[in-house]
């Protein structure tokens, strides 16, 4: 997904106002070990992109920075800053993506099979404990997302984060016997 960036300059709260009425996110770009760059986002297209975005996929998905001189830059969304009542974006923070630096991300965690889970057709209902894991990796190794298998689950039984496909290159930073999902009672 690509977005045109501008450079802004790193002055008062005036200029930050000034860009949102003009329709543009003010936003940060971070680079480990650099000094973050001050820079505005376009507020139609960044919704645009988020609203083609799966629910809960956001922390995954790669995002395409063009600067003005043409340059891209890779980057995933670390955070999002909204208004309290109008749930307006007020800022944005990337974080670029090098090749050879691994990043902290929250990968989302989804179910299969859940139509034929044997606990849900007995009259349970599927308890989501985690919807995301925390790893470790390098940029093109980052996963879209993992998946548990339920269809097999009784009434009462659970799956813990172990029982994942895990790839090799991807380590996980949370404690792999901690529930992820549970077929509860009503």
């Amino acid at each position: 997904m690509k977005l045109n960036v501008t450079n802004r300059s790193n002055e008062q709260k005036r200029e930050a106002k000034r860009l949102r009425r003009d329709g543009r996110i003010p936003a940060a770009l971070y680079k480990r070990g650099e000094q973050s760059e001050t820079i505005a986002v376009d507020d139609h297209e960044f919704k645009a992109h988020l609203r083609s975005i799966k629910k809960g996929h956001l922390s995954t998905s790669i995002f395409t920075l063009v600067g003005e001189d043409g340059k891209e830059k890779r980057a995933i969304v670390k955070d999002i800053q909204y208004h309290v009542t109008t749930y307006a974006i007020l800022h944005l923070d990337f974080e670029e993506l090098v090749e050879d630096v691994s990043v902290n991300i929250k990968v989302p965690i989804e179910c299969t099979g859940v139509v034929d889970c044997v606990g849900i057709k007995l009259g349970g209902v599927l308890r989501t404990v985690l919807r995301h894991l925390q790893v470790r990796c390098l940029p093109k190794d980052i996963p879209s997302c993992f998946y548990i298998d339920v269809k097999e689950l009784k009434l009462l039984e659970k799956r813990r984060l172990k029982q994942m496909t895990i790839p090799e290159t991807v380590r996980p930073l949370m404690d792999l016997n901690e529930v992820a999902v549970v077929i509860a009672k009503r």
